[in-house]
């Protein structure tokens, strides 16, 4: 994972370091001796636990790639779908990685057309007395992620195009894009 971290970052997890050490030593100064080692390891589980989170929240709100003229080509000949568009940094520091989401949902699930056994996902147990031993199941939902631009700076922009399998079973597809910024 090639994640950047700014300032923020180390701001936070040098106030979060501070209190550790604090409550470290406060745990030396403890008369009950029993109770210094339980100390500094619950110190140390909390520390490792709200440090993930701060990165997480800092990354959040300090890493803001928008998406752009996102369109999408369907190629017959080949099975596969195309994707192009622009990510843009919108945000005030520099971004490691921009990740594109995609999924695709068969059948138009989210606008009302389900249908039964839509989202029946046959086991091995089933189709060993069902007799489907030998059918292939298909996925009704597909998530594709890729990363399409690194080190991206604030106000800067790149465009991409990615293209993956498109499943010859599928009839009006619902699509759901989403960026990652790490």
């Amino acid at each position: 994972m090639s994640t950047l971290f700014n300032y923020w970052h180390f701001i936070v997890l040098g106030i979060i370091l501070l209190i550790s050490i604090i409550t470290v030593i406060l745990a030396f100064q403890q008369e009950n001796k029993k109770l210094v080692a339980p100390i500094i390891f619950s110190t140390f589980l909390i520390v490792v636990l709200v440090s993930g989170f701060a990165i997480v929240v800092v990354d959040k709100y300090t890493k803001i790639a928008k998406l752009y003229k996102l369109k999408n080509k369907r190629i017959l000949s080949i099975e596969k779908i195309i994707y192009s568009g622009i990510v843009k940094n919108e945000g005030y520091h520099e971004i490691g990685e921009v990740v594109f989401e995609i999924k695709l949902v068969n059948k138009g699930h989210i606008a009302g057309n389900v249908k039964a056994g839509s989202f029946f996902k046959p086991s091995g147990f089933s189709d060993f007395f069902s007799g489907g031993a030998g059918r292939n199941h298909k996925p009704q939902q597909i998530t594709k992620e890729f990363v399409v631009a690194r080190n991206l700076k604030p106000g800067e922009a790149k465009a991409f195009r990615v293209y993956f399998d498109y499943p010859p079973y599928f009839r009006s597809t619902s699509q759901f894009s989403k960026l990652y910024a790490h």
